[in-house]
């Protein structure tokens, strides 16, 4: 999701509900408990922050923005990596910052209805509608206005019927749970003809708070299939019984367990991120414990400058130790990408072979030990 920047600094915005957890978890756990630290630790600025590590550290995660234009009007709000699969930002307003978060760095912006229709159409003009089926609406959280959402689906249904799975990403019912109400399911049951999924981040077993469950429940009434893609945070759940727990959980509440990210190396969050072994090692054993069903179990992944990889033994094969990265093999091959989105610019961080498969160079993290302002710290009542 997405925040904003001030002075370089991604703004600290915590929402009066995750307030209210984290006073709850202090309470019932104690300050130095891994309960409220699993909290805390995704919301409080750290002064961390500002330690930044060297060049593969990003103020975002990948650039795959279509620069192109429909009906002579320039398309804005657009990405895209994947044949299938475009990405479509109407805001990059949250009701909570995630210190993590892989659009953090982003200006706040919310786009247009004419830029909104004008990318719908461009999804479904005649040299993209044989490939493209689905679209994935993040930001930001699109569920922070449901007019602009409805507009959006509307214009997505009416000017790209090609479209057939419409993703929403969002942290809503973990930040603001109250806004999961009557008039959005009413909206979202105008949709039906879409297969309409969900898809978030609960990154540890505490946040499964009672409003939170509730509003899932009410999403999955109105047909939303719901996903996990929970990123590994060092001193949040970066451990074998926390994730374990996890996804047990998320099988009872019929929640998909799709990837667990490495956490993206975005400028000043080193604090947040593992080595990528301990990552495998963890994968590994939770692969082969027989602790929770088979079907919840996430494919470590990591979200590299061209896309989306997935872990696997023959997938890192170099290591630079002068600045701790890692060369990725991928499947992705530049002619692809080429072709589903013309104006992608191949990164400096990629080689290629002689078929035009693309390697990656990716920053590892660290399994040190990091002192940390939210050991100890109060919750901020302003933001």
């Amino acid at each position: 999701m997405a925040g904003t920047k001030i002075k370089d600094q991604f703004k600290e915005l915590i929402s009066p509900f995750l307030k209210s957890k984290m006073e709850e978890a202090k309470k019932n756990y104690g300050e130095g408990s891994s309960e409220y630290l699993a909290i805390a630790k995704q919301y409080i600025q750290d002064p961390l922050e500002t330690k930044i590590v060297g060049g593969l550290e990003k103020p975002r995660h990948y650039q795959s923005e279509v620069r192109a234009y429909y009906d002579n009007k320039q398309v804005k709000g657009i990405e895209r990596l994947y044949k299938r699969t475009i990405l479509l930002e109407p805001t990059t307003v949250c009701a909570a910052h995630c210190r993590w978060c892989v659009r953090g760095q982003y200006p706040v912006e919310t786009m247009s209805k004419d830029n909104i229709s004008n990318a719908t159409k461009y999804m479904g003009s005649d040299e993209r509608r044989e490939e493209l089926k689905e679209v994935l609406i993040t930001g930001g959280d699109p569920l922070m206005s449901i007019p602009l959402l409805a507009f959006t689906l509307n214009e997505i249904k009416k000017n790209a019927p090609n479209i057939k799975i419409v993703r929403i990403a969002s942290r809503v019912p973990f930040h603001d749970p109250e806004r999961i109400n009557n008039t959005m399911l009413e909206m979202f049951s105008d949709f039906s003809d879409f297969r309409l999924e969900l898809g978030t981040h609960i990154n540890h077993p505490v946040e499964f708070w009672k409003e939170s469950v509730e509003s899932l429940k009410k999403l999955q009434s109105v047909g939303f299939r719901i996903y996990n893609q929970n990123p590994l945070l060092k001193g949040v759940n970066d451990n074998f019984q926390t994730l374990s727990e996890l996804y047990s959980n998320l099988r009872d509440y019929d929640i998909e367990s799709h990837y667990l990210f490495h956490a993206v190396p975005l400028r000043g969050m080193s604090h947040h991120r593992t080595s990528v072994k301990k990552g495998i090692d963890l994968s590994n054993d939770l692969s082969s414990c027989g602790e929770f069903s088979g079907r919840a179990k996430a494919k470590y992944c990591i979200l590299s400058d061209i896309g989306k990889i997935i872990v696997y033994q023959d997938t890192i094969v170099d290591r630079r130790e002068k600045d701790n990265s890692i060369l990725l093999k991928s499947g992705f091959n530049i002619k692809n990408r080429l072709q589903w989105n013309p104006s992608w610019e191949k990164p400096d961080s990629v080689e290629m072979d002689e078929d035009g498969t693309m390697y990656v160079w990716y920053l590892d993290g660290s399994d040190d030990k990091v002192e940390s302002i939210t050991q100890g710290s109060q919750v901020s009542s302003q933001h």
